[in-house]
């Protein structure tokens, strides 16, 4: 049970709900035992020939009030314990969601989004169980075992409680043994259903990709495999649960037998009252389910165990970018940055992304920077919006260092667009809006305007409020840039990153969004990464990158003069255009 300290806050906080829902459990329980006690005193009373229709009538009404007294209280107990544990599943999965948003990027590189939705569904529910219907059924069966046990031996006959009950440290044995092999079955189902769920989302997030290569096959296979080992760890478990039942009855049946034939003797002779004897069996028959249910409640908790071992792996995680115990907030953001000596190497890499980079940006000013692929130009971004610290050197921002600024502040206050323009399944006015809480539809448009998208997105029929499906399927990889730049605009952003998100793009509408940008922008800092150089020509100052270093660096007509990479790439270029224009 260490394992649910996790959730020592929320029992604290509902620890009134639970202790009052199994006060109503408890009365549920007496109201069950007083129905051998009515019988007892019915049979006697027949036996001896001393039942009137009065007393059939008293009898009937107390049966009656029995069962709606246990009505009303179950009612109420489920209200109180079933309900807490739906409010602890609702508070965990927030508290899950949170904590993986807060969580740094590189903890998705190497994490499955399906293990991730794994965890925040069954695992979960797996929780939820334990803490609802095993606190109910564990309530259960140490409360009805006890008393009904004591009420078999203090009212009928000790000796006869003692026979019947013999089989029962036996089943104790079994159950502890079986608890732990349930548990580990059990994690192994949850680990298969995760592996399995990652297989569903890669295949319907890259469903082109998969009917382009011709891959429904071989998809099929893969998924038959991960699902079948799925099936088979199932199996494995519902094998052992359906052992466990049959078992735990088996031993019942014992007992009975026990009863039947130690207990039907002393009626014979007289040491018990039949009125003793049918209250037994009715005691012995309310036994049945606690003895079933500590079996069920093992099972519950085991699962329940396993998977919330699986959820504190993820709450134990830190982020690994953490801000300033006591953040700067610049009074006035302007956008002034410099890089001083800065050298970064990704998690588990050898090579460094960027070595001894330095640069010092004005504000107001634009910076191209442009390079090979894995030249370190993204990794730029990356530490600008502190999706990484550096590992040597410093980034200082308007004179204060990026480590001491408030994250919120930083990140509300650069605008960026990455590579892959990623779009949320909602309307495109709603994409183009994600980044702030209230809009005009007049800022929508005149910001779509800008980044050359508002023509494309009045051809379509519901216009802005059209819905771009999953991760923007509906939009050609040009209007999903224009829409991600179109996002990147709205928030007013003191700096501007466009991480080659020009690059689907043709060279006029890339020409006329570049001219735009400057217009609307011109006091704001502007940093473009591209790989055509027609894209950084007109920036202020402009960077060729090679293996995380600055090669060379100046303006474009100063860089063409030198006649070094910047002049050989351009001269590429420019043969390419010629080329392609004549064909």
């Amino acid at each position: 049970m260490s394992h649910f300290a996790t959730l020592k806050y929320f029992f604290k906080k509902n620890k009134w709900y639970y202790i009052w829902g199994i006060i109503w459990l408890l009365l549920v329980d007496v109201f069950q035992l007083l129905i051998p006690e009515v019988l007892r005193r019915f049979t006697d009373q027949l036996q001896a020939n001393s039942l009137t229709r009065s007393d059939i009538f008293r009898y009937g009404g107390y049966i009656l009030l029995i069962g709606l007294g246990i009505g009303f209280f179950r009612f109420l107990w489920r209200i109180f314990i079933i309900g807490t544990s739906r409010r602890l599943e609702y508070e965990l999965r927030n508290k899950l969601f949170s904590h993986l948003l807060s969580l740094s990027t590189n903890y998705y590189t190497h994490h499955k989004t399906g293990d991730l939705m794994a965890h925040a569904t069954n695992d979960i529910n797996a929780v939820r169980m334990a803490m609802g219907m095993g606190v109910v059924m564990l309530t259960d069966a140490v409360f009805i075992t006890v008393t009904a046990i004591t009420m078999m031996a203090r009212t009928i006959d000790y000796r006869l409680t003692i026979l019947a009950l013999f089989p029962l440290p036996i089943l104790a044995v079994i159950i502890g043994r079986f608890g732990g092999v349930i548990f580990k079955r059990f994690k192994g189902v949850q680990e298969a259903f995760s592996s399995l769920t990652d297989t569903v989302q890669e295949n319907f997030s890259g469903i082109r990709v998969v009917k382009s290569f011709v891959q429904e096959e071989a998809e099929r296979v893969k998924f038959n495999v991960k699902n079948m080992v799925l099936f088979q760890n199932n199996m494995k478990l519902v094998k052992l649960y359906g052992l466990f039942h049959p078992f735990i009855q088996f031993v019942s049946a014992l007992s009975f037998i026990v009863v039947v034939g130690y207990g039907g003797i002393l009626v014979i002779y007289g040491t018990i009252s039949l009125g003793d004897f049918i209250a037994f069996n009715s005691y012995l028959s309310l036994l049945v389910w606690p003895i079933m249910a500590i079996g069920w409640v093992i099972n519950v908790l085991q699962r329940g165990s396993a998977s919330m071992v699986r959820l504190n792996e993820i709450f134990d995680v830190v982020p690994e970018i953490v801000e300033d115990p006591n953040p700067i907030v610049p009074n006035h953001f302007r956008g002034n940055i410099e890089f001083q000596q800065v050298s970064f190497k990704y998690p588990n890499s050898h090579v460094n992304a960027l070595e001894n980079f330095s640069l010092k940006l004005s504000a107001g000013k634009s910076l191209g920077v442009i390079g090979k692929t894995g030249s370190g130009k993204t990794t730029i971004a990356s530490l600008l919006l502190r999706l990484y610290d550096v590992d040597e050197g410093e980034i200082i921002v308007d004179g204060v260092p990026l480590n001491k600024l408030k994250l919120n502040v930083l990140r509300e206050n650069v605008g960026y667009v990455d590579q892959d323009s990623f779009l949320f399944s909602t309307t495109i006015a709603e994409n183009i809006a994600f980044g702030i809480n209230k809009y005009e539809q007049s800022e929508v448009e005149k910001v779509a305007k800008i980044a050359e998208v508002h023509e494309n997105i009045m051809d379509f029929p519901d216009k802005y409020e059209t819905f771009v499906g999953e991760r923007g399927v509906t939009l050609s990889g040009g209007q999903k840039q224009r829409v991600s730049i179109a996002r990147a605009i709205i928030k007013n952003p003191q700096i501007l990153i466009l991480d080659d998100s020009l690059s689907a793009v043709d060279t006029d509408t890339e020409e006329k969004i570049l001219h735009s940008l400057k217009e609307e922008m011109q006091d704001k800092t502007r940093i473009v990464i591209a790989h055509r150089i027609s894209t950084i020509k007109d920036c202020h100052e402009i960077i060729v990158m090679d293996n995380g270093r600055i090669i060379e660096q100046g303006t474009h007509e100063s860089l063409l003069k030198n006649q070094k990479s910047y002049y050989e790439l351009y001269q590429k270029q420019l043969l390419e255009d010629k080329i392609a224009y004549e064909q």
